[in-house]
C-alpha cells in the first residue's frame, strides 16, 4: 500500500495505534492527521488519546456515515475523560453534559443527527460549552461552519475490513491548529 502513498506522506509505526499511523504533509506544515484502526479497541485508544491532549474550549466535530463509530469515539473519550462507565448517546436527547469531581472543564456531547434548524444549537447552550467546556459534536455538518469557529474535525470511515475505520483529523482555525498540534503529539507517543 505505500506505493500508492503521495511523496509527501510518511508511514510511522506506532506501539499505541495498531498497523500505522500515516501523517499527510503540506510542505513543512502538518496538514492533516490520517489514521488507520484496525479494530474497534484502536478507536478507543484514540479516542483516550485525544481526550488526553483536549483542553478547555477545544470544540471536536466527530463526522462519518451512520455507524462509522462517531458514537464510539465520543463514549471513549467521555470515559477516558470523566471515568463515567454508563455514557448514553445524546440522540434523542440531542445534548448531554458530563461533569467530574476535579475541576476538569465540563464536557459537553451533541448529537445533531435530529437537529431541525442550525440556529437551534443556541438553545442547547453551545456557547457556554464553547466558553466553559470541551464540545463534542456528532454531525457537526448540521451548523454554520462560522458557529463551531475554531474546532478540529475528526472524519471516521469504514475501511475494507469490517471492523476496520479510516480516521482522518484537521484544523480549522488557527486556535484549532495548537489542539491539532497536540492531538498529532500524542498519537506519536
Amino acid at each position: 500500500w505505500t506505493d500508492s502513498l503521495p511523496p509527501t506522506a510518511s508511514v510511522l509505526p506506532s506501539p499505541v495505534l495498531p498497523s500505522f499511523v500515516l501523517k499527510v504533509a503540506n510542505g513543512d506544515n502538518m496538514t492533516d492527521l490520517s489514521i488507520y484502526l484496525s479494530r474497534e479497541s484502536d478507536t478507543v485508544t484514540l479516542a483516550r488519546q485525544v481526550a488526553e491532549a483536549a483542553r478547555k474550549g477545544d470544540v471536536i466535530g466527530l463526522t462519518g456515515n451512520l455507524g462509522a463509530g462517531k458514537t464510539a469515539f465520543a463514549r471513549a473519550f467521555i470515559q477516558a475523560r470523566t471515568g463515567i462507565d454508563e455514557v448514553p448517546s445524546p440522540t434523542f436527547t440531542l445534548v448531554q453534559v458530563y461533569d467530574d469531581d476535579t475541576g476538569s472543564p465540563s464536557i459537553w456531547h451533541m448529537d445533531l443527527y435530529r437537529l431541525e434548524q442550525g440556529a437551534d444549537v443556541e438553545e442547547l447552550g453551545i456557547e457556554d460549552a464553547m466558553a466553559d467546556g470541551i464540545l463534542l459534536v456528532e454531525w457537526p455538518g448540521r451548523l454554520d461552519s462560522a458557529t463551531l469557529g475554531n474546532w478540529v474535525e475528526i472524519t471516521l470511515s469504514l475501511a475494507e475490513n469490517p471492523s476496520a475505520r479510516n480516521v482522518s483529523i484537521s484544523a480549522h482555525g488557527d486556535l484549532a491548529r495548537a489542539f491539532h498540534g497536540r492531538i498529532a503529539k500524542a498519537t506519536a507517543a
